[in-house]
């Protein structure tokens, strides 16, 4: 089964219940779903208990039609699928397929990758940025690369941009709305470097914390002004990017004792908790709301105040109770 929300209501919109009718017996269960904007269309990636395609195939399934369109296979497990509306991107361990889409697919080139288990990568979010970027974790540990998608084809890409943004593997990347800034975190979860891709300097360091933590995402806000990031704690950490002075200092850096990085980090402007231990995506419904869609299946959307750093729940759902445990 798979639903599709409105975020900023937590209403449902669509609902597609493959243990119900014939789409069933197409394409089987699954172990991931990804949507095309407000279309019709749909990626699939095989899995479950009674999967009809295996874990290294992606389906494309028309929902109208209820037909398979088309149907890839590759040399090892998808880990993940962006879709768009002139390409999709499929991600494996150690290469990223790009292809037009979505009349008669066909690939236009492939990037080699570091090993990449979690499927880390970054795409430009809107189809009408400047610059289409496809961002991945290159050979060197703690570096990535950056390719223009708009001059990538036959074979051939543009000369990509590297960046070494942390000493650890890579875990998280993301592109604001027009591809100029990059934001990056490694394994070790307790700092987040925005980087200008034009001049490939870093504009700013944010600290999410000290001890380490797996972070699930990061995100920018529409107008680039502030930053969001969930992680394994339970912690969703919105960070201000234009008006840092918004964000929290060290009190040893208040009182101009200064011990290094640590000290001189900037913290989160403000925060808001989600269940512990528990997979989280964040992203902000507008520049000053942020949602938060935990794997338990609970919404949280939070309104927070830049100059008094409060935040304050204004919607919460828990989606799974919207339907009977028996269609999962």
């Amino acid at each position: 089964m798979a639903h599709r929300y409105r975020v900023d209501s937590g209403d449902v919109v669509h609902s597609l219940q493959f243990n119900q009718d014939q789409r069933a017996e197409k394409v089987g269960s699954i172990k991931a779903c990804y949507l095309l904007h407000r279309t019709n269309l749909l990626a699939l990636i095989g899995g479950g208990k009674r999967p009809k395609f295996a874990e290294n195939s992606v389906v494309i399934f028309d929902d109208a039609q209820k037909e398979c369109l088309h149907d890839f296979t590759f040399s090892s497990a998808v880990l993940a699928v962006c879709m768009q509306r002139d390409r999709f991107l499929v991600v494996l361990e150690r290469q990223i397929h790009v292809f037009s889409f979505p009349r008669n697919p066909e690939r236009i080139f492939s990037v080699e990758t570091r090993a990449n288990p979690r499927g880390v990568f970054a795409v430009s979010p809107s189809s009408i940025s400047p610059a289409q970027i496809l961002v991945y974790p290159c050979h060197k540990i703690g570096t990535v690369q950056a390719v223009n998608l708009s001059t990538a084809g036959g074979g051939v890409t543009s000369s990509p941009t590297s960046l070494h943004a942390h000493q650890s593997e890579i875990a998280c990347l993301a592109l604001n709305s027009d591809s100029t800034l990059l934001a990056t975190a490694s394994r070790q979860g307790t700092l987040i470097r925005v980087f200008d891709l034009s001049s490939k300097k870093k504009v700013i360091e944010l600290r999410r914390g000290s001890d380490p933590a797996r972070l699930y995402c990061i995100n920018f806000s529409p107008n680039n002004d502030y930053l969001c990031c969930s992680a394994d704690t339970g912690t969703v950490h919105i960070f201000a990017l234009r008006k840092t002075s918004l964000n929290r200092r060290s009190a040893l850096s208040k009182m101009g004792i200064s011990l290094g990085n640590y000290v001189e980090s900037q913290w989160a402007l403000t925060t808001f908790t989600v269940p512990p231990e528990c997979a989280c995506l964040c992203a902000f419904v507008d520049t000053t709301n942020v949602a938060a869609v935990c794997l338990d299946g609970t919404f949280h959307r939070y309104a927070f105040n830049p100059d008094g750093g409060k935040c304050t729940r204004v919607a919460f759902d828990i989606f799974l109770d919207l339907f009977d445990e028996d269609e999962f």
